[in-house]
């Protein structure tokens, strides 16, 4: 693993691992946030915007 002895010195990361591995989890809620949220704000949009068009077509 290049500088580390094993693998759990590897997570431990000198002792600064929870800081690290936290940040990266952070990082990474964030990101999925971010991805979740246009997908669902984009269903929500076309979803409106296909009812309005039936309510148009309708009148």
């Amino acid at each position: 693993m290049g500088q580390f002895a094993s693998f759990a010195d590897f997570l431990a990361m000198g002792k600064h691992g929870l800081y690290v591995w936290l940040s990266y989890g952070i990082f990474l809620a964030i990101i999925l946030y971010n991805v979740i949220s246009v997908v669902i704000n984009q269903r929500l949009f076309f979803k409106d915007a296909k009812r309005r068009l039936r309510r148009e077509q309708n009148s």
